[in-house]
């Protein structure tokens, strides 16, 4: 296996409402995150991009997005119809192979574009569930009743997951939603979507995430202290929500068996958690230890929620946080699919 490492990262101001064009928003983005390289665009090999033709409702509608890379002289690109975190793992793998040294990833959404939760229900089964139009937040709720049932998440889990996130989210400054209010005054408001509050669902955000990884010697050519990646794992659990227990995270669970979040301490958990109850989800699942472990200080997508880039951005704040020597060890995990259906973990040392 190649050492690879991720070099660079650098993510857009989070909108909600923005007039520009996809092109609009990604090259700024990808300009910075070269520049934070310090490489130009002929010395990466391939580039990679995450998006949903679904939030724009035009079939192909990442090929626009080619505009923003220069695709003059020739380049090799490739798309994956998932969050930017998948473009990294077909990037990783592209290093893997030989091909390539050096890669550009990233993952755009603009989920005023329409209605998300409306929409996000095409990638459901086309013959059973997406004609009943369930909706993500009620499937979400399903796999949150599921879990409260079980014992497996508490109502005051997900406030107090919530509750730091928006004080974490302050810090960031790179939000929707921040705030100071402790657990109990989130307990205390009402229930809008059984058995969800509204600070129990994410704060859909227009945005840019992107990442350079590299090889070996051209990682430590680009970066001063690359988030190397040691390992990294994609599991999936059944489509069907039920033939599996929403409960617990099986898929996240394998994923973080196999690439050995337990094999050493972990400084920071960059979690994708899109609704609060996610976040015990998956402390259980990695076997996470919150008084040892820093959960999301970013914040995390529950604050500020790019779809298709949000889960690329884990990856990107546990890699600044190695940068920048406030971790050694880290672990980033994205997901994709309602009640955590999908899920990739990875673990990014500094050494």
């Amino acid at each position: 296996m190649r050492d690879v490492g991720i070099v660079a990262f650098a993510e857009s101001q989070l909108t909600y409402g923005t007039t520009n064009t996809p092109v609009e928003m990604i090259v700024p983005t990808v300009n910075e995150v070269l520049k934070n390289a310090g490489i130009e665009r002929t010395e990466v090999d391939f580039w990679c991009h995450g998006s949903c033709d679904y939030m724009t409702g035009q079939p192909f509608s990442f090929v626009a997005a080619v505009d923003a890379l220069g695709a003059w002289p020739p380049i090799i690109e490739s798309h994956v119809e998932m969050d930017g975190a998948w473009a990294l793992y077909e990037a990783w793998m592209k290093i893997q192979t030989g091909e390539a040294n050096v890669a550009l990833v990233f993952g755009n959404g603009k989920s005023s574009a329409g209605d998300m939760n409306r929409a996000l229900t095409l990638q459901q089964d086309p013959y059973t569930v997406a004609p009943l139009w369930p909706g993500l937040t009620a499937m979400e709720g399903i796999g949150a009743c599921a879990a409260l049932q079980a014992g497996t998440v508490t109502e005051r889990q997900m406030a107090e997951a919530a509750s730091r996130a928006r004080r974490d989210g302050a810090k960031n400054g790179n939000v929707l939603v921040s705030g100071s209010e402790s657990a109990d005054e989130l307990l205390s408001r009402a229930v809008t979507s059984a058995p969800f509050r509204d600070h129990d669902l994410p704060a859909m955000a227009d945005g840019v995430s992107a990442i350079i990884i590299a090889a070996g010697d051209a990682a430590k050519r680009i970066a001063k202290r690359p988030a190397w990646i040691r390992a990294i794992d994609h599991r999936i659990d059944h489509q069907n929500l039920g033939w599996r227990d929403l409960a617990r995270s099986t898929s996240a669970a394998i994923a973080a068996s196999e690439v050995g979040v337990h094999n050493d301490k972990v400084d920071i958990a960059e979690l994708h958690t899109t609704f609060s109850h996610h976040e015990q989800l998956l402390i259980n699942a990695l076997q996470l230890r919150p008084d040892a472990t820093r959960i999301t200080p970013s914040g995390g997508a529950l604050v500020g929620n790019a779809l298709m880039a949000a889960g690329l951005s884990r990856f990107g704040h546990s890699a600044r946080a190695i940068f920048d020597g406030t971790a050694d060890r880290a672990v980033a995990h994205a997901q994709q699919g309602a009640c955590l259906q999908q899920n990739i973990v990875a673990v990014l040392e500094g050494n």
